[in-house]
């Protein structure tokens, strides 16, 4: 049986907590190793999206109207579709740019993501069912994610992956559906 989760109605700041935007911009330059890449500008439109949503809504619109047009910007000078209802950790990679679709239910901490990647429903009956990607995920290229699933964190999904169900942590899945391999010792040894 699939989890329903209540999504993101998008109606409040849900940038990560016990952080400013100021410091979460910082950190996520940092994490894009302090070069204005694809990545970076998608990850700073959606930080300024959740942003906007904590201001009083009597000066909200014209923000607003600033991250709509940034939003569509991101979209069609990177290829990156990010928006800011997905509920997005800290230190998020977006590796490279172009074709990347992230309609994610959340995307944890420390997480990388590389293009032509695909997060979103599996049918269009189901709008409302979108994975999770957990903390400290590696995702490879051209990897797509599917439906109401998690991929657990501590795993790595390998290029062209088409994941549509859910991944244990600790694992690495590869192929056409995507298939578990290989689990990996938590400890490290």
């Amino acid at each position: 049986m699939q989890e329903h989760r209540l999504l993101n109605r998008g109606d409040k700041n849900r940038n990560p907590s016990g952080v400013s935007f100021l410091e979460l911009l910082k950190e996520d330059l940092t994490t894009h190793e302090s070069i204005w890449e694809q990545g970076f500008w998608a990850m700073a439109t959606h930080r300024f999206g959740n942003w906007r949503m904590g201001l009083p809504k009597l000066i909200r619109p014209p923000f607003t109207i600033v991250y709509r047009v940034l939003f569509k910007w991101v979209e069609i000078t990177c290829g990156i579709t990010l928006p800011y209802t997905v509920l997005v950790g800290r230190r998020v990679r977006i590796w490279h740019h172009g074709g990347m679709i992230l309609h994610a239910f959340r995307i944890g901490d420390d997480v990388h993501i590389r293009q032509n990647t695909t997060f979103g429903v599996a049918r269009r009956d189901r709008l409302d069912e979108l994975p999770t990607i957990e903390d400290r995920v590696d995702i490879g290229c051209g990897t797509v994610v599917l439906g109401c699933i998690t991929v657990g964190h501590d795993s790595i999904i390998g290029a062209n992956a088409v994941v549509v169900t859910s991944i244990p942590h600790h694992s690495v899945a590869v192929g056409v559906p995507a298939k578990v391999i290989k689990s990996l010792d938590p400890i490290g040894s």
